[in-house]
């Protein structure tokens, strides 16, 4: 029975030469992502924000916006957010924080209800007070700091120091461009977010470490292979498992963006881009900055110490031959 190969084993990839393409590329991006966090900013969800968020669903057909806006802002609730999701029937409706504690917040949420009546089914409604945002607020910070901190741990223990940093740099890299794909598309970040970028952050360092694995592999079996060509080397040996791993997740997600609820939305798309940018930076940022960190001065010892042990081995083989009993030096 012949095996399904999504890679072909002769495969060889010039991963390093596109260095020179994609460290431009990827500092760009990030500049862009930093730009984006701090004019656009994020979209904060009720999480963060405190508020009220009401799932509705229209009896008699699509909603109809304009008619639904006009009637909830006079009930002078504050802000209120319509967007329409789902079928042309489904709307989510954020109400502002109220002043007055959760007693405002319920009495919004009765307001809203006595207004539309029976005309709609309450799916979902969430309330979230300042006080209990503001400490999620601290606890996804905080959740992401400890994450980030246990990481640079792990890698410094777990590899050399070229290679933690490298890896370091990698995930900080994956994490920059996906707050600022939030910033970005204004997708809502809440808690479920935190936990995508978390997830996200985990799934990079595993790419990151598999490929790293195989590169130390490789810098002791291969003693006179050109750095680069063993980089390329390493990685075209592990894109067959990258390429199988990545097309199971991001499958998995594209089930969930098509077929999942609304709630999850926001964190199956930052996975989706979470996914091919921890890809990319395993490939094009984690394994080239090896290059950069004097690697390559390392194997060039290593080969030196390597051929002057063999000087050594030859010089005493050849010293031992001359000593053994019956030879007699020519001339003699």
């Amino acid at each position: 029975m012949k095996l399904l190969r999504l890679v072909p084993d002769n495969t060889n990839l010039p991963f390093m030469k596109w260095r020179r393409v994609t460290f431009p590329l990827s500092a760009a991006l990030s500049l862009l992502a930093v730009v984006l966090f701090f004019t656009v900013g994020l979209n904060f969800g009720i999480d963060f924000r405190g508020g009220t968020l009401m799932e509705v669903q229209s009896k008699s057909g699509p909603a109809d916006l304009a008619t639904l806006r006009s009637t909830l802002t006079a009930l002078d609730l504050g802000e209120v957010q319509l967007q329409r999701f789902g079928a042309d029937n489904d709307v989510l409706i954020r109400l502002a924080q109220q002043p007055g504690g959760d007693a405002a917040q319920q009495a919004a949420v009765a307001k809203v209800k006595g207004t539309l009546g029976d005309a709609y089914d309450y799916r979902r409604v969430e309330v979230v007070g300042p006080r209990v945002s503001g400490e999620l607020v601290q606890s996804g910070i905080l959740g992401m700091l400890v994450a980030i901190i246990g990481i640079l741990i792990y890698l410094w223990f777990r590899f050399e120091w070229e290679f933690a940093v490298g890896a370091t740099i990698a995930t900080l890299h994956d994490v920059v461009l996906t707050i600022g794909f939030f910033s970005l598309l204004q997708l809502d970040f809440d808690l479920s977010s935190v936990a995508a970028v978390l997830t996200i952050m985990g799934y990079s360092v595993n790419d990151t470490v598999v490929i790293y694995d195989r590169i130390r592999e490789m810098l002791r079996r291969y003693k006179r292979i050109p750095i680069e060509e063993l980089l390329d080397l390493a990685m075209n040996t592990t894109l067959a498992r990258t390429v199988i791993t990545s097309t199971t997740v991001i499958l998995s997600l594209l089930g969930l963006f098509f077929f999942g609820p609304e709630a999850i939305q926001s964190f199956v798309q930052a996975m989706l881009f979470g996914a091919v940018v921890g890809i990319y930076s395993s490939a094009f940022i984690a394994a080239p900055l090896l290059i950069y960190f004097g690697l390559r001065t390392q194997r060039g010892t290593d080969a030196a110490e390597d051929a002057a042990t063999g000087n050594k081995k030859a010089a005493k083989a050849a010293a031992g031959g001359a000593a053994k009993p019956g030879t007699t030096p020519a001339g003699a």
